[in-house]
């Protein structure tokens, strides 16, 4: 059925409106108009003789699959002939003139190819052709590459000289943004009133309200989720947000709807139409199920920005709304909707359950930040806050403004600890937290420290920014960064005892060993384990052979008595250790939590390397047969140094002055050019260091580098620094790498 529709209304003018779509009925229900394209674009040629094609692009003879699959060759295909015209892909039982012409494809816009398959042709020995259509899909096959490409190549030029088909919706979006409603509102009203595929629909939803391609070309998407089509998918989404009317838990609902968002990015425009047309004349204003649809385009809202057609109706949609029910909390979450709009520049993450309860109120979130030797802060941040500007809070709350070392939040967990960069979303970041496993010990969190030390001589005793440098200098030494004797691990594990319990006491609570003393360095007091030779094969096979009966059983008695042996020799290490440090601690009488906390400080000092963040890499030795070798690279304020772990003296350091270039090579390869040398680590942190030694480079005035197409000069001018002092930077580019590098 085609719905033609003219209004006039005079005396403002006239409005002429004219669409094309199918409708469908069912018994008992009310007529739904569909956005589908216009079938007017699409017309199907029936059977009929082969005519001398004189338009025709490319000829020739193809296999097309009938039935079953192209993965069982013995089914051979039949052949055809096709013929390509600037408007159909046609096919007949022969190439003679009079052959009866068998189907036909027609291509719009729409319609999409594939590209021949070489995993296909290995299984079967053809290359495939497939062409996607409305109605019909042709999957066509020949034993010759250049001939399939030759088919693709023709049928994607049709495709691309087509102009783009619009819906019924795409159109009337634009009719709506040219009415002139200030003037003449009737004129608007009419459209809504004559046009029900802009207002709510009880119905279901058979094609999308804009246009998709054809086929199953972006069904593919990241993510354990699995999709099919475009066009399949927005038709299942409209399904889904029907459900948000009557469910009583809409949340995980609305997430799943975001995920799929974000999976598939093309479909970010078809919901916001379709929340739109869900919330335009709904027969229950303000009702639960309304509500539901604006809470989810309040988190559509701050999760995605739609394209600027799309934005301009949601925003015309937001100000009707607004218009009609200035006092409902429609008008309250389209105040919101708008203002968010305007702070939206896309997500890595969709938002957690929290997050959506949290926007479902149009509240802000409380984000917990810890820092170390101060009492946790809790910052209200919404869904477009910045690592930089709680940082920024986070500084100014904890009178750290004066201080010249740089601060940043950090991503916490046993495993792992790395900087949140100054432009991340924190919801982002929480939300991947949220995602980490909740029973670690200690939990994932987020932390507020020191991200590169410019000057620690002159930090006040008594201040805050200290206490920081003292929690980070134990954090140091408790992971193994500080190399030292014993005797000095245990002194500061006593310095430790006295900052937090004071004088000796036996009633004073002892925390764990491994939270005052490097775990390390007891696992390295144990015997190693013995060095078993290689087994021939006949030895393994009867190890096989054995495993499930006694000789398996006593092997495995075997193992946990050894386990229980190195257990008892590290509990008896333990608690030696413990007893010479409660020994030390009983010598520090008197002493108060400020000087143990100097006298800890000045003794990790004087290791070299303090100061320096320190990253476990592998340097690609340059002789042929050699090795990698593991080592410390440290990035300090005034130079970058080599550390063999365990060594207190650097193997080599390197003022910022030798440095010619740095960047990656690859993924995991890092490569620091210095003067006449080039030297390459292996890690997994190279956007880590690279964004450090830029921070150290941009903070401290250093020599600025070459760009790209320049060669090094002799005498580098100095650039002033760029940052906010106190501030993790944001992650941009890389300080380029001398041509030769990159």
């Amino acid at each position: 059925m085609t719905v033609g529709l003219r209004c006039l209304l005079p005396p403002q003018g006239s409005l002429e409106v004219s669409l094309s779509q199918p409708t469908r009925s069912s018994s008992g229900s009310e007529s739904l108009l569909v956005a589908e394209e216009m079938r007017s674009l699409i017309v199907d040629k029936g059977p009929g003789p082969v005519e001398d094609e004189p338009d025709a692009l490319v000829k020739g003879w193809l296999q097309r699959e009938m039935r079953g699959c192209m993965k069982t060759p013995w089914i051979r295909p039949r052949k055809y002939w096709f013929v390509l015209t600037p408007d159909s892909l046609d096919y007949y039982s022969s190439n003679e003139k009079g052959a009866r012409r068998l189907g036909s494809l027609v291509l719009t816009s729409l319609c999409s190819v594939l590209w021949p398959d070489k995993q296909l042709y290995k299984e079967t020995g053809y290359w495939s052709v497939t062409v996607f259509g409305r109605k019909h899909c042709y999957r066509l096959y020949t034993e010759h590459l250049n001939e399939a490409v030759r088919w693709v190549c023709a049928v994607q030029k049709v495709i691309d000289s087509k102009a783009p088909v619009q819906t019924p919706t795409q159109l009337l979006m634009r009719d709506v943004e040219v009415s002139p409603c200030p003037d003449s509102p009737e004129v608007l009203e009419q459209i809504y009133r004559c046009n029900p595929i802009l207002r709510y629909t009880s119905g279901p939803l058979y094609a999308p309200l804009l246009p998709f391609p054809y086929g199953s070309l972006d069904q593919s998407a990241p993510g354990p989720r699995s999709y099919t089509t475009l066009r399949d998918e927005a038709v299942k989404l409209f399904n889904s947000l029907q459900q948000l009317e009557s469910e009583r838990d809409p949340v995980p609902l609305m997430q799943g709807v975001l995920q799929t968002c974000l999976d598939l990015p093309p479909l970010v425009d078809e919901i916001y139409c379709q929340l739109v047309k869900q919330t335009t004349e709904p027969p229950a204003p303000g009702g639960q199920g309304d509500l539901h649809y604006w809470q989810l385009l309040t988190c559509m809202s701050c999760t995605f920005l739609p394209s600027p057609p799309v934005l301009r109706f949601l925003r015309f949609h937001l100000d009707r709304t607004e218009n009609r029910f200035p006092t409902s909390e429609m008008a309250k979450y389209a105040c919101f909707i708008r203002e968010a709009l305007g702070k939206t520049k896309g997500r890595e993450c969709v938002p957690s359950l929290e997050e959506i309860l949290v926007l479902m109120q149009r509240q802000e979130m409380i984000c917990t930040v810890h820092c170390p030797g101060a009492p946790a802060c809790s910052v209200a941040i919404s869904s477009h806050t910045t690592a930089e500007e709680v940082a920024q809070e986070l500084v100014s709350r904890l009178g750290l403004s004066q201080s010249p070392n740089l601060f940043a939040l950090y991503e916490q967990s046993r495993r792992r600890e790395q900087p949140v960069g100054s432009a991340t979303l924190l919801a982002d970041v929480l939300t991947s937290l949220a995602g980490e496993d909740r029973e670690q010990d200690p939990p994932c969190r987020l932390c507020f420290k020191h991200y590169g030390f410019l000057d620690t001589d002159n930090v006040p005793r008594d201040s805050l920014e200290f206490a920081l440098l003292f929690e980070q200098a134990h954090e140091m030494v408790l992971r193994g960064y500080v190399p030292t004797s014993e005797e000095t691990l245990q002194t500061l594990a006593a310095l430790r005892l006295q900052s937090l319990n004071s004088d000796f006491s036996t009633h004073a609570p002892f925390p764990r060993l491994e939270e005052l003393f490097p775990p390390h360095v007891l696992h390295a007091r144990l015997p190693p384990l013995p060095h078993r030779p290689p087994k021939c094969r006949g030895a393994r096979l009867r190890a096989g052979l054995l495993a499930g009966g006694l000789w398996g059983q006593a092997l495995a008695k075997q193992r946990a008595e050894r386990d229980q042996r190195l257990r008892g020799r590290l509990r008896e290490e333990g608690a030696s250790t413990m007893a010479a440090i409660v020994e030390k601690w009983k010598l520090l009488q008197g002493m108060g939590r400020p000087e143990a906390m100097a006298a800890y400080v000045a003794l990790v000092r004087e290791w070299p390397g303090f100061g320096s963040t320190l990253f476990d890499v592998d340097l690609q030795a340059s002789p042929v047969g050699a090795g990698p070798q593991r080592l410390w690279l440290g990035i300090g304020a005034k130079a970058v140094s080599l550390y063999k772990p365990g060594e207190p003296e650097p193997l080599d350091s390197f003022c910022y002055g030798r440095i010619s270039s740095f960047g990656a090579s690859d993924s995991s390869t890092f490569r620091l050019s210095v003067e006449d040398r080039d030297l390459l680590f292996e890690t997994s942190q190279v956007d880590e260091i690279a964004q450090l030694l830029k921070t150290y480079l941009a903070s401290a005035g250093a020599q600025r580098l070459p760009r790209p197409q320049e060669p090094p000069t002799s005498a580098p001018t100095l650039e002033p620094s760029v940052l906010p002092q106190g501030l993790c930077p944001a992650p941009g580019p890389w300080p380029p790498v001398g041509s030769s590098h990159s």
